[in-house]
């Protein structure tokens, strides 16, 4: 399975204009099963979602998942989920997350087989280390393999994943942040030892560089049975 994750900041781009086209346009590039999103939805009044669903139906092959915190939002604290056609949710969470700053993250089940949760963590490192302890937490009962994908704005390459490290492996495709020259491996996942990561990368167009301030990233996993222990087997 194909996933993606990509901070569309709200689909202003780089040149400061608000242009949802080009954000659908890049997502559709991203040619993934399902895409989460952070920075999904406005700040103000009742969070209006900066992509409007019915763009999102005429020009794309994506089912917004079902976690918006109000009727015009399309996420949860600005974290979305879309699914392509074809593929079932059978199951919708989302979690407040502690922090001087409101965060929250949103998990969704596909299939009926596999945890997907989209996250944007704080800002500072102390918060962050909280927000993972509790989100760790919240997803510990999940049975079956479970993938976190966001922005977990650590600039870091050595630090600050510790609440995580033991219970999930962790991968940063590469330098996500800011797109006109990227140097923060912000973007990253986070996927429990059941699941054998294939292959993972950065989207890097002439486009993404433009439509937000985040490229994409994306990750092909291995969801059979064996991937575990083809892991192991590996050492």
């Amino acid at each position: 399975m194909r996933l993606a994750s990509y901070n569309i900041r709200k689909a202003v781009g780089t040149d400061r204009r608000r242009d949802p086209h080009r954000v659908i346009e890049v997502i559709n590039g991203l040619d993934a099963d399902v895409v989460v999103l952070q920075e999904a939805d406005r700040r103000l009044g009742p969070r209006p979602t900066a992509l409007p669903r019915r763009m999102i139906s005429d020009q794309t092959d994506y089912v917004p998942a079902d976690v918006g915190q109000s009727a015009v939002s399309l996420g949860y604290h600005g974290n979305a989920v879309l699914v392509r056609r074809g593929h079932e949710v059978t199951g919708v969470s989302r979690f407040d997350l502690p922090g001087l700053e409101p965060r929250g993250a949103v998990a969704v089940e596909i299939d009926g087989a596999l945890t997907i949760a989209g996250v944007h963590l704080g800002l500072m490192r102390r918060h962050r280390h909280v927000q993972m302890r509790a989100l760790r937490g919240l997803l510990e009962p999940t049975p079956g393999p479970t993938i976190i994908l966001g922005d977990f704005n650590e600039w870091s390459r050595t630090a600050g994943m510790e609440e995580f490290s033991y219970a999930f492996r962790l991968h940063a495709p590469g330098a996500s942040y800011p797109t006109m020259r990227p140097t923060g491996h912000l973007d990253r996942i986070a996927h429990s030892h059941d699941v054998r990561l294939l292959d993972a990368g950065v989207h890097d167009s002439r486009l993404a560089r433009v439509a937000s301030d985040h490229l994409p990233i994306w990750a092909e996993f291995d969801l059979s049975p064996r991937a575990d222990a083809a892991d192991a087997a590996h050492g």
